[in-house]
């Protein structure tokens, strides 16, 4: 009994003169520097994906609040100073009636503050064998299959801002007196062969020749007068009457700012005694498309970013697992110098950690570097959220956390003895 006492006394004794093995923070973070620098081309290499991880990160939330700030800008330009004005009247009220706009629509909506220019469209629908052609006889390199007419007033080639490379476009006179005249895109002419306007060419809609006036190779609104022939809409009328497969538009360009007024007055001014003849479409909210593609965007940007820091998590988890089999010799050396499991698992822990930390804060430097390298060159103001900087290195330090419980789990698992034997 005596005899076990002092046993437990001589150990007691002993446990307070040798004390508690401990590992200070910073020599936990010497040792994993000194883990991460051993090895400079490995750890660069194992670093490498989680940089390309948050460098995709910065730089597509980067370039997607840039792209989107500057959608306002041109949204304001163009599209926001755009009022479409459809006739939706019934079946009923169309029947046998002559169109919803007044012949001098371009004018009256021309008398509004605020308006630009405006004019009134459609596609014709030719008769059965009527065909679009250059020539009076015969059919040209097809052009009957793939060129549409279309119905305008002078304002429409005003209010889309064409732009002739040769000629001018019709004018009030043309639309007034029901000339047989037209204008024609540039891919158009040169299908049919018109080159130019000094042979004062002609083409032929069934057999009624239009003499081309113009040719215009752009156009700012309406795309599809492109790859059309636009007449006047009196003379549309004359020969084939008011619309009948697709309602007749107005597209009415407006000051900026001015859209919003121009879509509460223009039914007023173009049939006051019929006002709900019409349907009017104002300019879409830019905030809400801005918030669209800025969704769309960030949602593909989260994506890639999170496959890169997979890849990147794998590879800090590979080569620490490497170093954790190339290292038990080590191991079971500081296991038996008095480290603990604990120890070692902090040790693994705190070198994979150090890595992510690195490549997040690599990723960072070379991602903002990005934004505003392509908004220099763009002439763009780069967007980028200082909280997303902020937090990308911490991402970089939890993907090194993640990637190193395995392997330091591992380290700490082996046994001293066995690890000595090595």
């Amino acid at each position: 009994m005596t005899r076990t006492r002092n046993t437990r006394h001589t150990r007691a004794s002993h446990a307070r003169t040798i004390g508690t093995s401990r590992l200070a923070l910073r020599d936990l973070l010497t040792e994993a520097l000194a883990g991460v620098l051993q090895r400079p081309a490995r750890s660069i290499l194992t670093a490498l994906g989680t940089v390309l991880g948050v460098g995709t990160l910065i730089a597509v939330l980067g370039l997607t609040g840039t792209a989107a700030s500057q959608i306002d800008t041109r949204f304001n330009a163009l599209t926001a100073t755009e009022v479409t004005i459809e006739d939706t009247r019934s079946g009923a009220e169309k029947e046998g009636a002559p169109s919803a706009f007044p012949a001098d629509a371009d004018t009256r909506l021309a008398r509004l503050n605020g308006v630009e220019a405006a004019g009134v469209y459609w596609p014709v629908r030719l008769g059965p064998g009527q065909y679009v052609r250059a020539a009076p006889i015969g059919i040209t390199n097809g052009a009957d299959a793939q060129t549409t007419v279309v119905a305008a007033s002078p304002g429409v080639l005003i209010a889309s801002r064409a732009r002739f490379t040769q000629g001018k476009a019709y004018e009030q006179f043309h639309d007034r007196h029901h000339q047989q005249v037209a204008v024609i895109g540039k891919t158009v002419a040169a299908r049919l062969g018109i080159t130019t306007l000094r042979t004062r060419p002609a083409v032929f809609i069934g057999d009624t020749p239009f003499a081309v006036i113009g040719i215009f190779d752009d156009v700012q609104r309406k795309p599809e007068l492109l790859m059309s022939i636009v007449i006047p809409r009196s003379t549309a009328e004359q020969m084939w009457g008011t619309p009948k497969d697709e309602p007749s538009k107005m597209i009415v360009a407006t000051q900026l700012g001015a859209a919003t007024q121009i879509a509460q007055q223009a039914p007023l001014a173009l049939r006051p005694e019929h006002p709900e003849y019409f349907t009017v479409i104002p300019p879409t909210d830019p905030r809400a498309l801005r918030t669209a593609v800025s969704d769309d965007l960030g949602q593909l940007s989260l994506l890639l970013a999170g496959v890169c820091l997979v890849i990147g998590a794998v590879g800090i988890a590979n080569t620490t697992l490497v170093a954790v089999m190339e290292r038990t010799a080590e191991i079971g050396l500081r296991r038996a110098l008095g480290a603990g499991a604990r120890h070692i698992t902090t040790q693994f822990l705190a070198e994979s950690m150090t890595l992510g930390f690195i490549g997040g804060i690599v990723g960072t430097t070379l991602g903002t570097m990005s934004v505003i390298t392509v908004s220099a060159l763009r002439r763009w103001t780069p967007v980028i959220d200082p909280t997303t900087i902020a937090l990308a290195p911490a991402l970089g330090l939890t993907t090194g956390l993640l990637a190193g419980l395995y392997p330091a789990w591992r380290a700490s698992r082996i046994p001293p003895v066995e690890a000595l034997r090595r």
